[in-house]
Parts: structure tokens; C-alpha cells; sequence
């Protein structure tokens, strides 16, 4: 069985962000931004935005959320430009959705269905696929009427948009159970596999570095920067979305492994959180954290602080500069006088430092700066290797910090930093070879 494409037939949209009017002076961005954020979600699932707008009230209606006036305007502003899904950048619930799909004569969406219906498309990983799903099924499972039609999806989206024929029929509750109940199984391999692999990465003193940060705000383009990789880096919203782990080289000899985790968003739902709980995993379980901001934004401070909303309810303390490092990246996009003052506004040595992942500046600094940060055992030992033995020089080169070198007697004399675990593999490398020969 073939699935019709989430997006087919449905391209067209309006997209309307509601605002209480006594609400709008305590809120952390203005009305006209989040609606820009919203409008960018919509354009990164494909959908051509033809009408957006502000929607001020004072007080939200039980019924529709809008008020009468709001919902006969929409419902003209739908009629007259054919527009296929209105997308409402709120939580709607299932009775309001119902009301205003039958008032608006059109299929609704609210902010979390858009947002998983991007998830949807974007899920390459198993992984990321069943945390997707799971976030979907306990998301339909409190709407009142919908399809089911993608337990048999081979490919990504969820249907919230719908396809030619989607029929409107009633979730059968017991098979979303039961769904959840294999799905949350199969997470809990994951999160097995998960800890088996940190458990292997803390005997060999692997320290784990996290990017996290506002969806945009460039942590892919810096782990492509630091790490040599390929990861999808695009100016998008959700360009990430399964989680992808590299080893680096620090400065001081130390391997590292970064990775870079989804990106957070304002209003994020909660069971959105749960779901990706293996992947975030990785974030709570690091060494340091890099909490990567885009200062070019003029959202900047309401996205940091929407992170450490997110961070903080995972149990990350983000005012602990010991675990906590805040990149601030995207200072290309400034100007000489800008950064002067982001630079004075933000004291060094604080655990803040300015690059630019797109050119690299800054990025040396930012990997002295990690190297320094990293807890770590390692310790400089005197070691005397054969001058001939080319594999045992360049494991130590390899795995080591050699602080010194000298020559003589056809051995050579070194001083390198090891951590244990590594200076113990090398002694037993030696002796194995010893008793070889």
C-alpha cells in the first residue's frame, strides 16, 4: 500500500497567530515575530504561506478560540484565495480544531501538529523515526476525530495535513495502546544501547560535548566546522532532527565525541520533550555543554532563554558555567561596532565566547577553550620507545599530548600526557610486543 504525500493537495496556506492583548507586554517576543517564526515552520514543510497575520483578542472564545468576527473574516480570506490548511500558532484543542475546521471549511492544524508533522518528514534515523511517531500517537491521541493511515507510511509526515480522500473517521484507541506500549519498548532498547555506548566511552575516558541551542541558530554548521563532517546544514528550521555524533580532535591530543541534537523551539510541547527523552539523554549525560545562540537574531536573548526553559527542565542547571559553555555564534552577520558592544556586554572568561561557524573565526579559541573546560585525569609521563618503532610513536602521537621529544642512543625520550586508560593500553601494547619479539 502506497500513502498519499502528506502535503498533497494541501499547499496553500493561511497562518494566524493568536495574542491576548494583555498578554503581549509580559511576553518575550513581539506578536510580529513569533508569527514569523510560525510562517517560516509552514515554508519548511513545503507549504506556500498566502495570508499571515497577528490575531489580537481579549479574550480567547472556549468554542474557537478566535471569536465570531475573527472566524468569518478567515473564513472569506479562505474562501477567496483557495487556501488548503489554516495553521493556528497555538495550542488548539480537540473541540476547538473540530469547530473551526467546520466553520472555516478547511483542514486546521495547531502549532504542535505542524511542528510534528516537520519531525515527520525529517526522521531518517530508526531512532528518529520512532520518536516522532511516539510524540504523534500521544498527540492524536487526545484529538477527537482523525485518520489513521500512517501505521502503514513507509516514508515520512503524518498525515496532519492530509491527502486527496483522507477520510475523517475516529482513532480506535485501543490500537494507538497498544502502539505506544511496542513503541516505548523499542525506545527502551535504544536507551539500553544508549548507556551501553557512554559506558564504553567512560573506561576509555571519551568526554561527550552536546550542541544545543534554538532551532536555526547554526549548531550543525559549527559541527560540520569542527568536526570535518557533512551534516545537513541549511537556514531552516528543523534542518536537524536526528541526533548525529562524531569524534574531534581537541588541542591538547584528547579525542572527544560532539554531538549535535535536535534544536529546541519556543512553546515546545511537553510530550515532545518525553518522547525524544533517549536522544536528549545525551545532553543531560555530557561532559560540556555548548549552548550554541545566533546573536544575529533580534530574538536572541527570548530564544537563550527558551533553551534554558527546555535545559532546565530536563534537570540541566544552565547557570553552572562548569558544564555550560554559550557560543555565540552568527557574529559574521554583525558589524564591527556590534561586536564591540556584544563583546563588552558579555564578560570573558564568564563561558562565552563569539565565532562565526560559517567562516571559522573564532573556532581555534572555541576548541582551546573546550579542551580547557573538559574534566580529565591526564597526567605527563616520561616514556622511552625504540627510535624504530613507528606504530608505538604514532599511537602516542595519536592518542597522547606529546609535551616533549629528544633523540639519542637510538631511542627516543618523550614526555606525554595520557589519560589512565590510555597510558595503560599503551604499557600493555609494549608488553605484548615485548613478548612477541
Amino acid at each position: 500500500m502506497t500513502a498519499e504525500p502528506a502535503l498533497a493537495g494541501r499547499n496553500r496556506a493561511l497562518v494566524v497567530h493568536p495574542e491576548l492583548k494583555r498578554a503581549a507586554a509580559t511576553r518575550r517576543r513581539p506578536g510580529e515575530s513569533s508569527l514569523e517564526e510560525a510562517v517560516g515552520l509552514a515554508r519548511a514543510i513545503g507549504l506556500e504561506v498566502v495570508v499571515a497575520e497577528v490575531a489580537r483578542f481579549t479574550a480567547f472564545k472556549p468554542a474557537t478560540m478566535l471569536g465570531g468576527g475573527k472566524v468569518e473574516e478567515f473564513a472569506r480570506i479562505v474562501a477567496e484565495n483557495a487556501i488548503d490548511v489554516v495553521i493556528v500558532d497555538a495550542a488548539v484543542s480537540p473541540v476547538q480544531q473540530r469547530n473551526l475546521e467546520q466553520a472555516l471549511k478547511t483542514k486546521v492544524i495547531d502549532r504542535t501538529g505542524l511542528i510534528l508533522e516537520i519531525f515527520g518528514e525529517r526522521a531518517r534515523t530508526r531512532e528518529g523515526t520512532l520518536q516522532v511517531e511516539l510524540a504523534h500517537l500521544n498527540y492524536q491521541r487526545s484529538r477527537l476525530v482523525r485518520s489513521w493511515t500512517h501505521l502503514e507510511r513507509q516514508r515520512g509526515g503524518f498525515g496532519f495535513l492530509g491527502g486527496p480522500g483522507e477520510s475523517q473517521l475516529e482513532m480506535d484507541r485501543r490500537l494507538i495502546d497498544e502502539r505506544i506500549i511496542k513503541l516505548k519498548k523499542e525506545l527502551e532498547g535504544v536507551v539500553r544501547t544508549r548507556d551501553l555506548h557512554r559506558r564504553t566511552r567512560r573506561r576509555h575516558e571519551t568526554p561527550v560535548i552536546a550542541l544545543v541551542g534554538y532551532t536555526n541558530a547554526g549548531k550543525s554548521t559549527l559541527f560540520n566546522r569542527l568536526t570535518q563532517a557533512d551534516v545537513l546544514a541549511k537556514d531552516m528550521l528543523f534542518a536537524t532532527l536526528d541526533p548525529t555524533m562524531r569524534s574531534i580532535r581537541l588541542p591538547d591530543g584528547r579525542g572527544a565525541i560532539l554531538s549535535d541534537t535536535v534544536g529546541f523551539i519556543a512553546d515546545l510541547p511537553t510530550h515532545l520533550v518525553a518522547a525524544f527523552r533517549a536522544t536528549l539523554e545525551e545532553v543531560l549525560e555530557a561532559d560540556l555543554i555548548l549552548h550554541v545562540r545566533d546573536v544575529s537574531h533580534i530574538d536572541s536573548d527570548a530564544q537563550d532563554q527558551d533553551v534554558r526553559d527546555v535545559l532546565g527542565s530536563l534537570g540541566v542547571d544552565t547557570e553552572s558555567s562548569d558544564k555550560t559553555l554559550v557560543v555565540l555564534n552568527k557574529v559574521d552577520l554583525l558589524d564591527e561596532e556590534e561586536q564591540a558592544r556584544l563583546l563588552a556586554s558579555h564578560e570573558r572568561g564568564a563561558g562565552t565566547l563569539l565565532v562565526s561557524a560559517l567562516t571559522g573565526s573564532g573556532c581555534d579559541e572555541l576548541l582551546k577553550t573546550i579542551a580547557a573546560k573538559l574534566p580529565g585525569t591526564r597526567r605527563v609521563v616520561e616514556l622511552t620507545v625504540r627510535g624504530d618503532d613507528g606504530a608505538a610513536l604514532a599511537w602516542l602521537y595519536r592518542h597522547g599530548q606529546v609535551v616533549s621529544r629528544e633523540d639519542r642512543d637510538g631511542d627516543a625520550h618523550l614526555k606525554v600526557g595520557l589519560g589512565d586508560a590510555d597510558l595503560h593500553r599503551f604499557r600493555q601494547r609494549q608488553a605484548e610486543a615485548s613478548q612477541a619479539s
